[in-house]
């Protein structure tokens, strides 16, 4: 029986989402409009299993914003309406990590109106241990 371990990146964005940059009193997020930047990190295995995110995300209205990995959105709702902080889990289904470099973005949906900002993003994995 083959075993694993845990393994995990870290992709900090600190970055607003909104219409405008005045929707919300953030001066410490960096306003992005209706995409973040492509955070970018590392997977050092071809064979990344049982993948999940985990979110810190401020203020989110709407269920409707996306979540890309590798350009490809994850399935369901990503992102849940909150006030104020809230950490949200949820897993890479509808998208999947690559050995080496990976991308990271959010979408915000442009029909809600809704400003949001996100925070630091964990994306975790199971590895072969061996």
């Amino acid at each position: 029986m083959a075993t694993h371990r845990a393994n995990y990146a870290l992709v900090p964005f600190q970055e607003h989402l909104g219409p405008d940059r005045e929707a919300l009193d953030v001066p410490w997020a960096s306003f992005a409009g209706d995409r973040t930047e492509q955070g970018i990190f590392e997977v050092p295995t071809g064979d990344a299993q049982d993948a999940y995110v985990e979110m810190q995300v401020y203020e989110a209205g709407s269920y409707d914003h996306e979540l890309l990995i590798n350009g490809d959105s994850l399935t369901g709702f990503d992102v849940p309406e909150s006030d104020g902080w809230q950490y949200w889990m949820d897993t890479v289904t509808g998208a999947s990590l690559e050995e080496g470099k990976n991308t990271l973005q959010f979408r915000r949906d442009r029909d809600s109106g809704d400003s949001f900002v996100v925070g630091t993003v964990v994306v975790n994995w199971k590895e072969p241990a061996d």
